[in-house]
C-alpha cells in the first residue's frame, strides 16, 4: 500500500490549532512517509496558519469545517454537530476518503465519531482505548484506557484479542496477555473478572498469560493488560503522574547537592535525556480506538506538536499493518 491518506482534527486539543498545524508540517518536512495529509477545520485560519509559517506542499490539502466541538462540552452532542472539525475528520474515514483519522479532541466525542460514524467492526460490542505504556521490556499495550467504565466478561474477552493483534503490529512475535486483578491466582478477583479469565483462556489459550497486578504493566513480563475503561484510566494517569514525579525529584535534588551534585547530573546527563524521552507520552504520540471500521488515533488533550506529529505516524502504522482488516478477519471467524 502507497499514499496512506490520513485526516487530522486540526482544531481537536487544549493546544489547537497552531501544534496541529506544526505537527501535520513536521512530518511532511520529515518526508519519511508516503502519506497525504488532510487538514480538516476553518479553511481561512489554517490557510493563515500555513502562510505565517511559509509551508505548502502537493500532499497538504484543507477540508473546511465551520464548527468547532469543545473540549469540556458533552461528547454525545457531537452527533449533532456535523459541521465541527472532529464530525468531519471522521466522515472522511468513513466515506472512504481516508485511510485514517487523528484528533486531540474530547476523548468521550472522538470515541462517539469513531462509534457512531466511522462505525464498529462486525462481532464486536464495545470499542477501546488501546494505549502503550513504557515498560521495562519496551511497551505494554494497556486497554482500555477510558472508553467503557463498566464492561461485561466478553468485552473483556474481546478486549485481549484486539490487544493481542496491536501489540503485534507493534512487533511482538508472540505478545502475552494479562487481566488486571487485585492478584495473580486464578481465584482472586470478583465474580466478572473471574468469568472473564475462562473466556481469555479459552480465547486465546497459551497467549493468555493470567492474572496480573498493577505493577506488571511497567514490568514488561506481558505485552498487553485488558481491563475495563475505569481502572486503566487511573493506572495510566497514575504512572504518567508518577513519571512526571520522578523527573521533578531528580531536578530538586540535583539542584539542593550544590556544586557536586550539578556536576554529577552533567556526568549523567544523556541518561537523564534518555530516561525523559523514555517517559514523555509525546513520544507515543496517540492510542488506537480499537474496534471500529477505519483507523482512529486519539492523542492527548495537552499534545504538543511533537506529540500529533507521532499520532499521525501511529495512524500510519496502523494503516500500513492493516490493523483493521486483522481484526475484522479475527471477529468475523467467530
Amino acid at each position: 500500500m502507497s499514499g496512506v491518506k490520513i485526516a487530522l482534527d486540526v482544531f481537536g486539543g487544549d493546544l489547537a490549532p497552531n501544534v496541529n498545524i506544526d505537527g501535520a508540517i513536521s512530518i511532511l518536512k520529515e518526508g519519511k512517509f508516503d502519506l497525504e495529509l488532510y487538514l480538516v477545520g476553518k479553511e481561512r485560519v489554517i490557510e493563515k496558519l500555513l502562510h505565517e509559517r511559509g509551508f505548502s506542499h502537493e500532499k497538504l490539502h484543507i477540508i473546511d469545517a465551520p464548527d468547532v466541538f469543545g473540549m469540556a462540552e458533552k461528547p454525545s452532542a457531537v452527533l449533532r454537530k456535523k459541521d465541527t472539525s472532529l464530525y468531519r475528520t471522521a466522515q472522511l474515514v468513513k466515506e472512504g476518503k481516508v485511510d485514517a483519522m487523528v484528533s486531540a479532541g474530547n476523548t468521550g466525542a472522538v470515541l462517539a465519531v469513531a462509534l457512531f460514524v466511522v462505525g464498529r467492526i462486525k462481532g464486536i460490542e464495545r470499542g477501546a482505548i488501546a494505549t502503550p505504556i513504557p515498560s521495562k521490556k519496551g511497551f505494554t499495550v494497556l486497554l482500555d484506557c477510558g472508553a467503557n467504565a463498566e464492561v461485561r466478561p466478553e468485552h473483556l474477552r474481546d478486549f485481549g484479542k484486539m490487544g493481542y493483534h496491536y501489540a503485534r503490529l507493534l512487533g511482538k512475535t508472540s505478545p502475552k496477555v494479562g487481566l488486571l486483578n487485585v492478584g495473580e491466582e486464578e481465584e482472586k478477583g470478583t465474580k466478572e473478572t473471574k468469568a472473564a479469565y475462562e473466556l481469555l483462556t479459552e480465547a486465546l489459550g497459551e497467549d493468555f498469560y493470567g492474572n496480573v497486578e498493577g505493577r506488571d504493566i511497567l514490568y514488561g513480563d506481558v505485552d498487553v493488560v485488558v481491563t475495563d475503561g475505569f481502572k486503566g484510566n487511573v493506572a495510566m494517569k497514575a504512572i504518567e503522574g508518577a513519571a512526571k514525579f520522578i523527573s521533578d525529584v531528580l531536578k530538586s535534588q540535583i539542584k539542593a547537592s550544590g556544586l557536586a551534585g550539578i556536576l554529577g547530573g552533567l556526568l549523567l546527563k544523556n541518561a537523564f535525556l534518555r530516561l525523559k524521552k523514555t517517559l514523555d507520552p509525546s513520544e507515543y504520540g496517540g492510542a488506537f480506538v480499537l474496534g471500529v471500521k477505519g483507523i482512529v488515533t486519539k492523542a492527548h488533550g495537552n499534545s504538543n506538536a511533537l506529540a500529533i506529529e507521532n499520532a499521525i505516524k501511529v495512524a500510519y502504522e496502523g494503516v500500513k499493518g492493516r490493523l483493521v482488516d486483522k481484526l475484522q478477519e479475527e471477529f468475523w471467524g467467530d
